[in-house]
């Protein structure tokens, strides 16, 4: 089997020799170009597996390159090489196409993982497709029929094939994280970590230690060494859910952290080389966060790369029928019950219901019908569901969105609470989150 093949191009004589050396070190073969023309031509004579390119050549730009190969040779990923700090540059390459980047000088340990991490695209590309396959397990795709869902499946594809820091936006309970990871488990890094963490959930004094680890000893209560989520999700993905969240001096850290490639834990005394894609989602508006100067607007532009928008359940009800039937069969499987029917008045009624607490409103009626039948048919009087004109009213009219889903979350961690006694931990099992999740939600609502 012959090795893959790179294209380099660079009028820096050194830069070249180094490039070359590192990826021959590597089983990897390397032709040469100086400017724009010459790659040209290489391109048109063979077949690559890799392309690096400097911004800066003599008959052009790199980002030319970037969307030429785009054009012609889309399986092709091109990585670019940046001025250090040169972020905007980076930027414009990676929304051009750019697979990844690297700056100068080349650190070859980061190098090194971004050839291994392009070089992987080429196994991922030969996994089966399952856009088509509507019976394909829930935590595996995004189910749904409807052009949305399908262009959402296909955007996701797309997105796989490059590092750019991906943003997800839409309304709370449409499936931001099953997007994600759906990113991240069709992309070359699918065989390493992928860690979500909901920034709103961890108390602001710990955020530091949460994110970038900590030394022994480094502060009270720092008993032993501890890694953070960036060195846990080293050559995976880090989902930053609710990004929105985070407080203006943690917005800081964390720019600096996506833009150096390294962290440093509290207490130490070098900088840690982390290699890890960012994926970040909120419900909230951030460019109004940002004109409104709550979130920074460098972090914003620096995560927020491609967006990828999340209808919600209302604009796509031609979805739900399939939605019912998996989750249902989920929930049974998960409670080694067997699968209940649901009658078609039934169907027709959630079908047709607005869900202002999207997918995850729906799975939370399911579960609740469920232990309301008794004879494993779900009827009418099982759903417990508002008139849906009452509730689109109020959608449209009456209230802002958020306004109410802050209040059927209200209403849904209350119910859970008075069914399990204010047990904290139990009720954080009934509704699916963590202890720390419900005691956050729990103190911003108000909720003694």
């Amino acid at each position: 089997m012959s090795n893959p093949l790179a294209l380099i191009v660079d009028d820096e004589p050194d830069i070249r020799e180094l490039l070359e050396i590192t990826l021959t070190r590597m089983g990897v073969d390397t032709r040469s170009a100086s400017d724009l023309g010459e790659a040209r031509d290489l391109l048109d004579q063979q077949t690559f597996d890799l392309c690096l390119t400097d911004m800066r050549l003599p008959d052009g730009n790199g980002i030319d390159l970037v969307r030429e190969i785009g054009n012609r040779y889309p399986q092709l990923p091109v990585a670019v090489i940046t001025a250090h700090g040169n972020m905007e540059s980076a930027i414009e390459a990676l929304k051009a196409g750019a697979f990844d980047f690297v700056s100068k000088p080349v650190d070859l340990n980061m190098l090194r993982r971004l050839v291994e991490t392009a070089l992987r695209l080429n196994t991922t590309q030969e996994r089966p497709d399952h856009s088509e396959d509507h019976d394909y397990t829930p935590t595996s795709t995004m189910l749904g029929k409807s052009s949305a869902i399908e262009s959402i499946r296909a955007m996701t594809l797309k997105l796989a094939r490059n590092q750019a820091p991906v943003y997800i936006s839409g309304e709370s309970g449409t499936g931001k994280e099953l997007a994600a990871r759906l990113i991240h488990d069709q992309g070359p890094r699918s065989n390493q970590a992928f860690i979500a963490v909901n920034c709103g959930a961890i108390p602001q004094e710990l955020m530091e230690s949460e994110f970038f680890g900590h030394i022994k000893g480094s502060f009270t209560g720092a008993v032993s060494d501890k890694e953070g989520l960036f060195q846990a999700a080293d050559g995976g993905t880090l989902f930053l859910d609710e990004v929105a969240d985070l407080p203006l001096s943690m917005q800081v850290k964390l720019l600096r952290a996506i833009q150096e490639k390294s962290v440093r834990p509290i207490g130490g005394q070098h900088e840690i080389s982390v290699d890890v894609r960012i994926i970040s989602a909120t419900h909230q508006d951030l460019a109004k966060m940002v004109e409104a100067e709550e979130f920074r607007q460098d972090l914003f532009y620096r995560i927020n790369v491609i967006e990828l928008h999340i209808p919600p359940l209302r604009q796509r009800q031609e979805d739900i029928p399939l939605l019912v039937k998996n989750i249902l069969a989920r929930l049974a499987a998960e409670n080694t019950m067997q699968e209940p029917k649901i009658e078609q008045k039934a169907l027709k009624k959630i079908s047709s219901y607005p869900f202002p607490g999207n997918v995850r409103q729906l799975e939370n009626t399911l579960e609740r019908a469920m232990t309301m039948c008794d004879d494993g048919v779900i009827r009418m009087e099982h759903l417990n569901l508002p008139e849906a004109s009452q509730v689109q009213a109020e959608i449209d009219e009456d209230q802002p969105l958020e306004e109410y889903l802050e209040q059927v979350e209200r209403q849904a961690i209350i119910q859970a609470l008075e069914e399990t006694r204010w047990n904290r931990t139990a009720a954080a099992k009934k509704l699916g989150l963590s202890f720390r999740a419900l005691r956050y939600r729990l103190s911003k609502l108000g909720i003694e």
